[in-house]
């Protein structure tokens, strides 16, 4: 059986990176509201604001983790100033993703006991006036417990690429913009209270006994490591190497996807599933994966419907299996499940946005989403 404790975290680990052009900067600079004058600190050097900043960024993201872990809705709006337009949105936007996180964690039956990012920056700009400018990449890590076994701990994590202002007010920094691809974006759509049978039903499960091959155990090995927040010299890595990043092209999930399958050794590429310096459509595209899953005879379909549809099949779901998500009639996106937690609830891994080992349905909660549980045969 595989689990997702908390013990195989590095605490250093960061997300794949994803520097944004000076273009991307200046479009992100309009419509912004200018702040009042501040008193402007002497001048520093790019050293000098990189070390800086990562402390005063450090102090805030923490306090943020610490106010959105419990729920504390009030002080998490002190972090921002809410009076600038943009300031105020990106508040908004964190509020109502504690809401969610709060929501889900009573749907599963679960209490987030810890939430730790680890930045990495990755430049910064005096922007006069006490405005500073910077983009940096954050890992956040989760823990939690199930309330009827809170003896066992689960930690899963999230890679994100920020860019973000800072406004100097007094002896303290706030938030006055904030821009990042938002992992819960399909998820705050905030529901009412989950049925209580929906619960009870996950809380009552067991985690099956469960090993996985050998060439399964290479899969998952290689799937944890470049999954874009692996461990120490995997760091903020994709396997560049051996296989080109499709984000820049509409997305990478579905050749990651196709990379693990492929690098435990269990299948063969062919005419219609291959690489060779760019990938076929079955391999990079997330629908035609998924359908030539079902096709070819190299897995088959366990459940596809909404959340409340799938969730009782979604434990027939075993490492190596994928997980499909549906929005709008299309399949837009695909994860691979490398691990189970104690309770046996499917935990993926995936590019954009980066996952390592996260509840399958985690951001994937509002109504429009169709899952799709594929058993991949190993």
């Amino acid at each position: 059986m595989i689990l997702a404790q908390k013990a195989i975290f590095a605490t250093d680990v960061i997300p794949f990176e994803i520097e944004l052009e000076t273009s991307e900067e200046e479009i992100l600079e309009e419509n912004t509201e200018s702040p009042e004058p501040s008193t402007s600190s002497p001048k520093l050097s790019e050293e000098e604001l990189m070390t800086k900043f990562f402390d005063i960024l450090s102090g805030i993201i923490l306090n943020r983790n610490e106010y959105v872990l419990n729920h504390d809705i009030e002080s998490l709006e002190k972090l921002y100033d809410t009076d600038i337009k943009v300031s105020r949105y990106a508040f908004e936007h964190e509020s109502i993703k504690a809401d969610y996180l709060a929501n889900w964690a009573q749907k599963q039956g679960i209490t987030f006991s810890d939430i730790d990012s680890f930045i990495k920056m990755r430049k910064v700009r005096d922007r006069e006036n006490g405005l500073f400018g910077m983009t940096c990449n954050i890992n956040t890590t989760y823990t939690y417990h199930y309330n009827n076994e809170p003896e066992v701990s689960t930690s899963f994590s999230l890679g994100t690429s920020h860019y973000i202002h800072l406004q100097q007010k007094g002896e303290d920094y706030v938030i006055v913009k904030e821009w990042y691809t938002d992992p819960f974006s399909d998820s705050l759509e905030l529901k009412g209270k989950e049925p209580q049978e929906l619960t009870d039903f996950i809380v009552s499960q067991n985690a099956p006994d469960f090993t996985p091959s050998e060439t399964l155990k290479k899969g998952l090995e290689y799937a944890h490591t470049y999954c874009g927040i692996g461990a120490g010299e995997h760091m903020f890595k994709y396997n560049s190497k051996s296989y080109m990043d499709c984000n820049p092209l509409g997305g990478d999930c579905a050749n990651f996807a196709s990379q693990i399958m492929f690098e435990s050794g269990a299948f063969k590429k062919n005419g219609t599933w291959n690489y060779d310096g760019d990938g076929t459509a079955t391999w990079v595209n997330a629908q035609k994966l998924t359908y030539y899953l079902m096709n070819s005879g190299r897995g088959g379909r366990i459940a596809h419907g909404s959340y409340e549809k799938v969730y009782k099949s979604a434990f027939n779901l075993r490492p190596g299996d994928i997980v499909a998500y549906e929005k709008k009639g299309r399949i837009t996106h695909v994860s691979t499940v490398t691990a189970l937690d104690n309770k046996g609830y499917p935990l993926v891994t995936c590019h954009n946005t980066d996952r390592l080992v996260v509840p399958y349905d985690l951001g994937w909660s509002n109504s429009n989403i169709t899952f799709h549980l594929i058993d991949v045969y190993y």
